[in-house]
């Protein structure tokens, strides 16, 4: 958080109501990337614990968010911000959105966790998983840090994994679909271990979502809804440029 870098104003205050909002979507961050980890955890350990603290927890998230929001919506009031500021208020309105989003699918993962606490689906599919999970894990840890420190390389970088993470996904559903055409009777339990990698999938589509917002902080540009390759040009060219 002492990362956290806010543009300086005359008025004391207004830099503290921004410094303190930032700092609060970093917690929010935080508080999302543990339950992430913890429903991760619930589903490979099969730990019915974990997963009820999971399923159960994700309204602390919701009410932060809403407090967050709140705050943004008073300074646009009071403030009128411009520029930069501006930009860093619809930055973090949208993150907290995404982070949000993120928490409910950790949510989703806890739920089906606690349903498939005693199945004894194979155990290699757990192992891809964990390594789905630690990727996108990683993914939304960097992308806070990106956030943070302001850093578009950074935020091009992460952003740059996201396929592969498709990829892993499309590989492990293959897989689990095979299993269940060759064992029909597993075929409850399989689509649950599937849902929660779809789950795992979209935290790194919105870890990836939250990178885009960091660019559009920086350089004022909304890269959304273009390539990988279109973002990087952009902002290469857009640092050639200064």
């Amino acid at each position: 958080m002492e990362n956290l870098h806010i543009d300086q104003h005359i008025s004391h205050k207004y830099n503290e109501e921004l410094e303190d909002i930032g700092n609060k979507v970093l917690t929010m961050g935080g508080m999302v990337e543990s339950q992430c980890r913890l429903a991760l955890e619930a589903l490979i350990e099969g730990d019915s614990g974990k997963a009820e603290v999971v399923a159960t927890g994700d309204y602390k998230i919701n009410k932060l968010e809403v407090d967050i929001d709140k705050e943004c919506t008073d300074i646009l009031a009071r403030r009128q911000p411009t520029a930069s500021d501006l930009r860093f208020i619809l930055t973090v309105i949208k993150t907290i959105t995404d982070l949000e989003r993120i928490g409910d699918e950790a949510e989703k993962i806890g739920r089906f966790a606690l349903k498939l606490a005693n199945s004894h689906e194979p155990r290699s599919y757990y192992t891809d998983i964990l390594h789905l999970g630690d990727t996108v894990i990683k993914m939304l840890h960097d992308s806070l840090n990106a956030f943070a420190r302001k850093d578009i390389e950074m935020a091009v970088e992460i952003a740059s994994r996201d396929p592969e993470v498709d990829q892993e996904f499309e590989r492990l559903s293959r897989m689990l679909m095979t299993h269940m055409m060759e064992d029909p009777r597993e075929i409850r339990d399989v689509l649950r271990i599937n849902w929660c990698a779809r789950s795992l999938e979209r935290v790194g589509d919105h870890s990836s979502n939250i990178c885009e917002y960091v660019i559009y902080l920086v350089k004022g540009m909304d890269v959304r809804h273009i390539s990988l390759e279109q973002i990087q040009e952009r902002v290469g060219k857009n640092k050639h440029d200064r």
